[in-house]
């Protein structure tokens, strides 16, 4: 009885590719389509396993199904005018109805009752066209970053000069205002000094006149700081306001 041929599509049907560079682990695709009416038992081999991880390495598919097997190549030094050796093998078989242990299955399945494919491991170095791209990928990234950070680290230090001297402004202000009403204080607790002591004074005529005029003068002088104090406010709290702002 001659071998049955495969019953399994396999995409790709001959050659596993592997494009380097082969310092970090390099994983290619395996499908698997099962076309027929019954289920599909498979197991993956290779002539170097340690040289690959593959998932899933066996398993059963579907009538109409597909399954995706990743065959992952470990890190190694390429050598280019060494070539490649390394074998897959897939090996199928169809699922009995009441199939419970595959270790079993496999163990105890007749030659003929077998069907393989064979694929050929093929190593492939980036061409020097994906190179001068990759290059020029890795440079325009931070071009771009650099060009969108310009602007706004032009604009950190204008805003920070403005802010700077509108401060600097406010604070002249708020010094020469403290200062007038220092004065204003002084001068008022002056005419409140002069105001006792004409009252304890003795009395005539004369004084009671000068003393009446003073009093209006101290009373007149008195309300100015308040006011101007009220307008200090005002102005202070505008200038900070739009300071903050």
């Amino acid at each position: 009885m001659s071998k049955l041929d495969q019953i399994l599509v396999l995409d790709p049907p001959c050659d596993l590719k592997f494009k380097g560079p082969f310092t970090d682990v390099v994983t290619t695709n395996l499908k698997l389509r099962n076309p027929s009416d019954r289920k599909v038992c498979f197991k993956v081999k290779t002539t170097a396993p340690r040289r690959y991880c593959v998932r899933p390495n066996s398993g059963v598919i579907d009538p109409g199904a597909t399954v995706i097997i990743s065959v992952m190549l470990q890190p190694f030094d390429y050598d280019p005018n060494e070539k490649s050796k390394h074998k897959f093998m897939v090996q199928t078989i169809f699922a009995p109805s009441n199939v419970t242990d595959m270790d079993s299955l496999w163990k105890d399945a007749k030659p003929d009752d077998l069907m393989d494919s064979k694929l050929r491991c093929v190593f492939e170095l980036p061409s020097e066209n994906d190179k001068v791209n990759d290059v020029e990928a890795t440079k325009a990234a931070p071009v771009m970053n650099s060009a969108k950070a310009e602007p706004t680290a032009a604009a950190v230090p204008v805003a920070a000069s403005v802010d700077d001297t509108e401060m600097k402004k406010v604070l002249e202000k708020c010094k020469r205002m403290q200062t007038e009403m220092n004065k204003l204080t002084d001068e008022n607790r002056q005419l409140k000094d002069d105001g006792i002591r004409m009252r304890k004074a003795p009395r005539s005529d004369h004084m009671t006149s000068n003393s009446t005029s003073l009093l209006g003068r101290e009373a007149s002088t008195a309300s100015l700081p308040s006011l101007l104090v009220v307008i200090a406010a005002i102005f202070i709290g505008f200038f900070l306001g739009k300071f903050i702002l």
